[in-house]
């Protein structure tokens, strides 16, 4: 005792000094019980949750839940023992103090956040299909945010060293004017954590706006305003709030799948579609893709027909294969054969309803390219190829007059009547 009463002699008679050794000391103790916390409090939570279902020690330990939680030690330490260094001005104290409680109150803060996140997790890997149709993402986001609202009071409070409920009483009476101010600013504020937390919109995104004439890929993002650069190269600036009030179609999904679509109709002219004879039928076997097509086809025909025969049935009832049936076979295998169509997603010729312009016979499906330069050219030979062997089938593609159609027929009516007049003259 007499050895540090003479080494703590002179720091006695030098009160900054002594109050920079108590500091020293007290940064010193802050460290070690940061240390101590980290690495032996939180290693026997850690190992005290390994007796917990999997999923909830993962989502707790895999968030830095009880990470976060330990950095509240430390701040505790520096809060209480500030009060026990002699020779400090009391603002100082206060100061200290106040950002100390801050910071533990932030800290909870964030593990608090951590743990609905870690909450979310648990909830979608027990039960993912539950989770896809009941989320409970928005509950939990909107719980986090009362949690930082009461947070952030708390942390004004400490930092004035004023009672919260002070504060609450005068929040009271600026709202509305805040409201008002800031109107533009909270509303693009809280569409921003809405379109960052659902993942709505990326930089690098194509969207489509109609009713805001944006067309084209994001190139910048902020808080009030979100560019794109539309396909003319010109700039539309949306209001940051509008992408949640109205809505917009983004192209990420169809980038992400490896597949674009093509979807398209050729026109056929009803006048063309007609029976054909077994003759006929046969002669179609030189198209390879239409082969399988034709075997079956014709033993579910013979089988249908020669039940009906057996019956004396009359042959007018007999089922018959049309050209129009054919070529939406042939058009289906050549769709599914094809080297540039993603075979993993779904590949379908339709008929659609017949009108004016002829009966639509759609193509659907999806090419293995989700380049548009790549998508266009592959579509557009595909068509080549299917208007160039329409004819092969008996099939015209439906085409209104034009002016040349009206000329031209107009001449061979005025010619045929001048040809039957004639012999009637003579």
């Amino acid at each position: 005792m007499d050895l540090i009463d003479s080494l703590l002699q002179p720091l006695r008679q030098n009160p900054l000094a002594m109050s920079l050794v108590q500091l020293s000391l007290l940064a010193l103790a802050a460290w070690l019980a940061s240390m101590v916390t980290k690495h032996l409090l939180v290693r026997a939570i850690g190992r005290a949750m390994r007796s917990m279902p999997g999923r909830w020690y993962e989502a707790l330990i895999g968030h830095g839940v009880i990470q976060r939680l330990a950095d509240v030690v430390p701040a505790l330490v520096v809060h209480y023992g500030i009060s026990y260094v002699p020779g400090l001005p009391s603002l100082l104290v206060v100061v200290v103090r106040g950002v100390a409680g801050a910071y533990v109150v932030l800290t909870v803060a964030l593990s608090l956040s951590r743990v609905l996140t870690a909450m979310g997790a648990i909830y979608e890997q027990a039960d993912p299909e539950r989770a896809q149709t009941r989320p409970i993402k928005g509950y939990l986001q909107l719980v986090r945010i009362g949690i930082f609202i009461f947070a952030a009071i708390l942390v004004v409070a400490a930092l004035f060293n004023r009672d919260p409920l002070l504060l609450l009483s005068g929040l009271g009476a600026l709202t509305a004017v805040l409201l008002l101010v800031f109107k533009d600013t909270l509303l693009s504020l809280v569409a921003s954590v809405q379109l960052s937390a659902n993942d709505m919109l990326r930089v690098g995104d194509w969207i489509e706006m109609p009713q805001l004439n944006a067309d084209g890929y994001v190139i910048d993002m902020s808080l009030h305003t979100v560019k794109v650069q539309n396909w003319d190269k010109t700039i539309t600036t949306i209001p940051t709030w509008r992408l949640i009030s109205d809505s917009f179609k983004n192209w990420r999904g169809m980038f992400e799948s490896g597949g674009r679509r093509i979807k398209r109709a050729l026109y056929i002219d009803q006048g063309s579609v007609r029976f054909i004879e077994d003759a006929e039928r046969d002669a179609f076997d030189r198209l390879v893709l239409l082969r399988g097509y034709l075997e079956r086809k014709r033993a579910e025909l013979e089988e249908f027909n020669s039940g009906l025969r057996a019956q004396g049935i009359d042959p007018l009832n007999e089922r018959r294969v049309t050209n129009l049936g054919m070529f939406r076979a042939y058009v289906s295998e050549y769709i599914a054969n094809h080297p540039h169509i993603n075979r993993e997603m779904i590949n379908m010729v339709r008929q659609l309803q017949p009108g004016p312009q002829g009966l639509p016979l759609e193509i659907y499906c999806f090419t293995a390219s989700t380049a548009w330069v790549v998508h266009e050219g592959v579509q557009a030979d595909i068509f080549d190829h299917l208007y160039a062997i329409l004819p092969q089938f008996g099939l015209r593609a439906f085409q209104a007059p034009a002016g040349a159609d009206i000329t031209a027929a107009v001449r061979a009516t005025a010619i045929d009547r001048a040809g039957r007049a004639a012999p009637a003259a003579t």
